[in-house]
């Protein structure tokens, strides 16, 4: 594997893209105004107590109450809900839980009416953002993931991920850890600690420390709604959960973001501060990366195999349903034909795998396989779907094959599932079905120049277009581009951005800034 990861980041907020050999395996926007992020603790209030769910609707600010099941409060809350009371009271100095003394441990078939009544304050993580009609889910059981561990107040325990089997290896971090840790901390050692020396663990967990204190120092002021720990930006996330060895570039095309993300790995990974790279280029990044194409071509409702066929991906409100199909290819005898289902089947289940992490699907996915007859082929794509999965890092399962060629999957969801629209509107008629002639779209790009740098003075002019305009507008001995120059004195920067229609442009200001032309 070889990992890029890209980032272009826009007024309204960033874009990644993450590469693996080039193909695109993950695709994420993220929006500036968007709170409320998994991971985010938050000081809550209690609005409604409901007796027959067993559960609290908490509210954090978000347009929708939170949903805070009795299970999700966690053995501890006692202690929790005493050391938030005591900071806020003035009765705790600090964050630091050496000296605290932990409350009994509460019932497993306890009544959320014993813990919390309306109007009680209640520290809460997001586990879930809100998805359709549902507010976030919320947790009481607290936790704080670094690089290698995840900090886990109120507790002593010390755990391991299964990922780690060697049996040496995981009595070597659990010494480290214990001999480290504070006291009244849990802690989870992550798969990523395997084979870390000792230093690398305690910044690790020094960092978590200080993000803890940090916080509740925060706390002690904080009123309702108020976020008290904020989890890192999904760029931020997705390096720390990734980044190894794997990786070789990480490019960025704004500089602030630049600055932000190199200090960033190299606090976490100095040995990678050389792969974080500032772009530069004439073309956008995406577009230089073939990304935009990939979009295109990856977040339809049909998407195509190497070998001739396809995937079609619906969407119900209970689950998605996945039908693979082998295209207009035909053989001339069931042998091989049956080779040619396994082939199909094998290559569906790799892209399979590849749109459950693209588009971030949760819940219950059902794939519809061409039939096999032999069981051992059955086989052969289930340890194929499995394979494809191993580096998932969301929570999922998957069985084999039914009789009927089905295969159930179930994918963790904490978040909206990532929906591209591909297809394109007219951008002129909007979708009316009338339009202006399209041959009369250079003369308007023309007439919007003469405005912008004439009457409104600007300078540093860039104009976004499709690849066919910018092809007419550069291509020839003495280009049209070439004109404006001579003509206005100063230079107008043409980019490529494949996403746009082709009768469609936008204007940017030299600070990036989108022009408004409606005024011309």
């Amino acid at each position: 594997m070889s990992y890029e990861l890209l980032l272009s980041c826009t007024p309204t907020g960033d874009r990644i893209a993450l590469l693996d050999d080039k193909r695109l395996v993950e695709y994420h926007q993220e929006e500036n105004a968007v709170r409320f992020k998994v991971g985010d603790i938050y000081l809550g209030i209690v609005r409604k107590v409901d007796t027959s769910m067993n559960a609290a609707f908490v509210d954090i600010g978000h347009e929708r109450d939170g949903f805070l099941h009795y299970l999700d409060l966690g053995p501890n809350i006692p202690s929790m809900n005493k050391f938030v009371k005591n900071l806020q009271t003035g009765k705790q100095d600090n964050g630091r839980l050496d000296g605290f003394q932990l409350e009994k441990p509460i019932d497993k078939l306890g009544k959320m009416t014993d813990v919390f009544n309306k109007n009680s304050y209640a520290l809460v993580q997001v586990t879930k953002e809100a998805i359709s009609t549902k507010g976030p889910r919320l947790s009481c059981e607290i936790s704080l993931a670094g690089r290698f561990l995840i900090l886990v107040p109120f507790s002593e325990s010390i755990n391991i991920s299964k990922r780690v089997v060697n049996k040496e290896e995981r009595q070597r971090l659990t010494r480290i850890v214990k001999a480290l840790k504070p006291a009244n901390f849990g802690v989870i050692i992550r798969t990523a600690a395997e084979g870390q020396e000792t230093e690398e663990i305690e910044q690790d967990l020094l960092n978590m420390i200080a993000k803890w204190d940090a916080g509740m120092e925060k706390l002690k002021l904080a009123r309702p709604r108020d976020i008290v720990i904020g989890e890192l930006s999904r760029r931020g996330s997705l390096l720390r959960d990734m980044l190894n060895a794997d990786f070789e570039t990480i490019l960025v095309d704004q500089k602030e973001a630049y600055d932000e993300i190199k200090q960033y790995v190299t606090t976490i990974a100095p040995e990678k501060e050389g792969i974080v790279r500032l772009y530069n280029g004439k073309n956008k990044l995406f577009e230089q990366y073939a990304v935009e194409k990939q979009i295109k071509s990856l977040f339809g409702k049909t998407v195509s195999l190497p070998g001739g066929g396809y995937i079609v991906i619906e969407h119900t409100e209970a689950l998605h349903s996945i039908d693979v199909n082998s295209g207009s290819s035909s053989k001339r005898n069931a042998e091989d034909q049956e080779g040619y289902n396994l082939q199909v089947n094998s290559e569906a289940a790799r892209e399979v795998a590849r749109q459950l992490r693209l588009r971030d699907m949760g819940g219950i996915v059902i794939v519809d396989f061409i039939d096999q007859r032999k069981s051992d082929n059955k086989r052969l794509i289930y340890d194929k779907m499995k394979d494809e999965m191993k580096d998932e890092r969301a929570k999922h399962s998957v069985l084999p094959l039914t009789k009927f060629g089905l295969m159930q999957i179930t994918r963790e969801r904490v978040r909206p599932e990532t929906n591209v629209v591909t297809s394109e509107v007219c951008p002129t008629c909007h979708g009316s079905g009338a339009i202006q002639a399209s041959i009369l779209v250079t003369d308007q790009i023309e007439q919007s120049i003469e405005f912008v740098l004439v009457k409104q003075n600007q300078k540093g002019l860039n104009i976004q277009l499709h690849p066919y305009l910018h092809a007419y507008f550069t291509k020839g001995l003495i280009s049209r581009q070439m004109e404006w120059w001579w003509k206005y004195k100063q230079w107008i920067t043409l980019q490529i951005d494949s996403s746009l229609g082709i009768t469609d442009f936008r204007f940017l200001s030299k600070s990036g800034a989108v022009i408004d032309l409606e005024k011309n």
